[in-house]
């Protein structure tokens, strides 16, 4: 047996799977979990330790004969993780994570330097928000200034996964576009945006070399092998973050198709073969890791929003799919508002979740819990008209994340964005992502859009369509929710 090995650095937990791709199938998976420090201050964090026992732990868990059958592998991590490394290649600080909102002022202060919110979107495609790169570095050189001083380099969490893997520092493009100081039209660093970042200080010293093609940036480095269980010397590829590695990983690697991912955060994102730069800033101006680009819309509370109220009511997954499947659309006028750890779009880093509509007829489980799922939904909505209104084409939905798993969200889905729904058998997202990204390592003549094709199969019992009634019950509710957002965002602005 021969297999390529792709790795997921997630927020909650870290997946390995094992893909035969000689027999197309999943030789094995598995996950570990992961701590997260979070408080009511916005800060989210975690020790890059824990990222290097997980991965351990995860490996320890796949029988031996088929992590010995690893030909190469590749790394998907979660984007905008700010891991400072000093000259020895020590850790400063605890990871700051994609879902920290502490830095509102640093964002506000690099904004200012650089002249303001629509200069930095002319200038490299994206404003500073909360929860990107840019404003943790600030953040650190602020709190931690001795820390500051001896940082040697600036890596994002799954560089310093293949940091630990060959011993090389360097960073990916697509991973890349989600500091804030890259140039996404240019593909470089923004040397503007680095200034205003720190005027007194040469951040390009502390940045590593940007790779754009596939290729191996090393081999395992035998003594971390032997820890692993796998053979030594394998090629590690470039690796990105997971929304890149979730394009490849849903077939998203040609202009038509978006994908939503339905995880801890929520995203919807497309293929381009040009810029996507969104004048609001409510559009990512990201770039793929395939060679194009990713515009991409996130939220920072998706199945965040579902098991708060699952946990609140007590309710397993299998009740929890018989509530809302048995609730009506719009769930009787409930709706819930999601912005339970702030939000980036909108961009109310201090928001908190709302329930509205609230009545002595329809507070219920049901409906609290319908409500959230289509809150989640309605959120990401938004995002495929914003990316829609930019140009970007879209056909079907190709769903992914934990929440994809439930018959009834999908279906949401479908209604709530008038779209078909796609889903295909290999689901496990980014990690198969960074596994065929491997693969790529092996066969470096085929294209990664042919090796999407040839092992990317649909599940037709899990595709599911919208019905007209139903686009045009949820068109008017979803009007209702975006007047709800605009209300609320008053208070929190």
């Amino acid at each position: 047996m021969n297999t390529v090995l792709g790795i997921d650095l997630g927020t909650q937990a870290l997946k390995v799977i094992f893909y035969d791709f000689e027999r197309w199938n999943v030789a094995a998976t598995a996950s570990a979990p992961l701590e997260l420090y979070q408080d009511d201050a916005g800060v989210a964090e975690q020790q890059s330790l824990w990222w290097l026992n997980a991965l351990h732990d995860a490996l320890a868990r796949v029988d031996p004969e088929i992590r010995r059958s690893a030909l190469a592998l590749s790394v998907s991590g979660q984007q905008h993780g700010f891991v400072a490394l000093d000259r020895k290649n020590r850790v400063l600080a605890p990871v700051k994570l994609w879902c920290d909102t502490s830095t509102g002022i640093e964002c506000t202060e690099i904004m200012r330097a650089f002249g303001g919110r629509s200069a930095c979107i002319n200038e490299t495609g994206n404003p500073i928000l909360p929860g990107y790169t840019a404003s943790k570095v600030l953040w650190l050189k602020k709190t931690n200034p001795e820390a500051y001083r001896r940082m040697d380099c600036i890596l994002l969490p799954h560089d310093y996964l293949n940091l630990y893997l060959t011993g090389e520092r360097c960073m990916e493009m697509g991973d890349a576009s989600g500091t804030g100081f890259l140039d996404i039209r240019q593909r470089c660093w923004s040397q503007k945006m680095l200034l205003a970042m720190d005027s007194e200080r040469d951040l390009n010293d502390c940045l590593p070399s940007l790779l754009t093609r596939n290729e191996p940036i090393g081999c395992l480095r035998p003594e971390v092998a032997d820890d692993l269980g796998l053979p030594a010397g394998i090629p590690v590829g470039i690796g990105g973050g997971d929304n890149m590695m979730g394009a490849i990983g849903t077939g998203n690697v040609r202009p038509g198709n978006m994908t939503m991912s339905l995880g801890t955060s929520g995203t919807v994102y497309a293929c381009a073969e040009q810029p996507v730069v969104d004048p609001k800033g409510d559009i990512a101006a990201f770039c793929s890791s395939t060679g194009g680009w990713l515009p991409l819309l996130c939220t920072m509370n998706c199945t965040v929003t579902t098991e708060l109220l699952r946990d609140l009511l007590s309710t397993d997954i299998a009740g929890f799919e018989v509530m809302i499947s048995s609730t009506p659309r719009g769930a009787q006028g409930v709706m819930t508002l999601p912005f339970f750890n702030g939000e980036r779009t909108p961009n109310l880093p201090d928001a908190r979740g709302c329930i509205i509509g609230l009545s002595g007829h329809n507070t219920k489980s049901g409906n609290l819990l319908r409500s959230a799922v289509e809150g989640a939904t309605f959120a990401l909505r938004y995002g495929i008209d914003q990316l829609t209104g930019l140009g970007v084409d879209a056909n079907e939905i190709v769903l992914t994340g934990g929440g994809m798993n439930s018959d009834t969200w999908r279906q949401i889905v479908a209604e709530i964005c008038a779209l078909p729904v796609t889903v295909y058998q290999q689901d496990e997202g980014a990690a198969f992502g960074a596994a065929l990204q491997a693969l790529q390592l092996i066969d470096g003549h085929t294209s990664i859009v042919d090796l999407v094709d040839t092992h990317l199969e649909r599940d037709e019992k899990r595709c599911c369509e919208p019905s007209e009634s139903a686009v045009r019950n949820y068109q008017e509710v979803y009007e209702e929710y975006q007047r709800a957002v605009a209300t609320i965002s008053t208070l929190y602005a």
